[in-house]
Parts: structure tokens; sequence; C-alpha cells
């Protein structure tokens, strides 16, 4: 049982990310909560409710990290969802599991089967590259699912964009085989090397997101200049008490 605490109506992991487990005999979804994705879900049921499923989330960005200390007085980690994809690489290694990516290009697939087989040479992959398109139909769905399944994964890791990717992932946990599943998004592009992640400088002073806007200004602005401020909004509203967890 994950130790959480409620940040603004999510339970949020407070432990180290030590904490999570692969568990053969249990089937755990985690995901990322960041100040973009807990905007977008104030407006998309669905994304908020498989986000609200999740049997753990972790907090993918300084805004949240903030927000435990403003309203809740607790100071917990950020666990950006390229630490959690290096963690879960880490355990497999250990036992030579295996590990299933599903999304991305091939192109990029192919790179990340690649850094694997140096960087973790004890872990067994698989990956499909999905139909690039905002719905699958039943039959695509059939064909990810037997894909996924054929492999049996301890892991699978979901990269489509959020919060397309949670959903889909919420929609079709139970036919899946997996003991934990993550919806990443741009990990796979950072992993593969196709977009360069930003140094540990800009992460040790929090600013990732600055280095990532200057470098996707085009994609990621909207992120930054809205959400974010509506977000930090939201935290304001939470600490004068005008809104309740």
């Amino acid at each position: 049982m994950y130790k959480t605490i409620n940040i603004m109506g999510y339970e949020i992991l407070e432990g180290d990310i030590s904490t999570i487990k692969i568990d053969n005999n249990q089937k755990n979804v985690v995901n990322t909560l960041n100040a973009h994705s807990y905007v977008i879900a104030k407006k998309d049921v669905q994304f908020k409710e498989a986000l609200n499923k999740s049997d753990l989330l972790i907090a993918d960005g300084s805004g949240v990290v903030l927000a435990a200390k403003v309203i809740n007085q607790k100071t917990i980690k950020k666990i950006a969802g390229y630490d959690l994809h290096n963690y879960l690489l880490e355990e497999l290694n250990k036992v030579g599991g295996k590990c299933f990516y599903m999304g991305a290009s091939q192109s990029t697939l192919n790179k990340i089967h690649e850094r694997i087989s140096k960087d973790f040479p004890n872990v067994k992959v698989s990956s499909y590259s999905p139909p690039f398109k905002s719905s699958f139909t039943k039959e695509e769905n059939d064909v990810i699912l037997s894909k996924v399944n054929a492999f049996e994964p301890n892991v699978l890791f979901i990269g489509m964009t959020a919060p397309k990717q949670e959903k889909w992932l919420e929609e079709n946990k139970e036919a899946l085989t997996f003991n934990i599943a993550s919806s990443i998004g741009a990990v796979f592009d950072f992993y593969a090397g196709t977009i360069e992640r930003p140094s540990a400088f800009w992460l040790n002073l929090h600013l990732e997101w600055l280095a990532r806007l200057l470098a996707e200004p085009k994609r990621l602005w909207q992120r930054n200049f809205i959400s974010t401020p509506l977000f930090l909004f939201e935290i304001f509203l939470y600490k004068v008490g005008l809104k309740k967890k």
C-alpha cells in the first residue's frame, strides 16, 4: 500500500520512488500529474477519471510539489516520468524482466531498443507503433492488445501524449497483461534522443519547464502561459479556503 497525500483532489505519492515495486501478482497503473494535466482534467471528465483511477499518481512537476508545500505544508519529491522510466528499467534489469513500449514512431522505438540493449542488457524489450490518429478502430485496438499480451510484459510504457494515453490505458487496462503500466509521453523521445532532455543544470534549478519551452515554444507555450497561471490560481483558492480537497 502506497503512502499518499491528497493534493487538490488527487492522491499523490508522498514517499520516495523506491517505494514503487513491480509485483508479479498485481496490476498497477502508475501515472503522472503536473500543472498542465491538472488544468486539462478540469475540462476533460474522462481524463480526470483516468487519473483518479490510477493505482498511483506521482508528482511530475514542480507545481505539484509547490502545491503540497503551500496547501498541505508537506514536502514531497518531484518524480519526473523520465525518472520513473529509468527506475523501472533498473528494477527489471536486476531480474531479467520484460518491458513493452506502445506508442511513438517506429524510428523512435528502434532507437529505444538500441539504447536499452546497452544500458540495460538484461531487459527483454518489445514495442509497437500504433496508427497516428486521435482514436483507434476496434480492429486497430485489437492488434495493439494482441501485441502487448503476446509479450506478457512486466512493465508497459504508453507514449501517445496526454490525455489520449491515460484515457486509452484506463479503457483497456483490464484487457492488457502487465504488472505496472505507465503513461509517460515525451519520455519515449527523451530516451531515444530524438528530443534532448534539459541538462542537470536546469533540473537542479527546477527550471526544466523553461528549458523545454525554449526548445519547443510552439508545442509548449500553452502549458506554460495558460495552464501554469491557472494552476497557481487554483493553489491560491485552496490556500485561502475558497476550494476544498
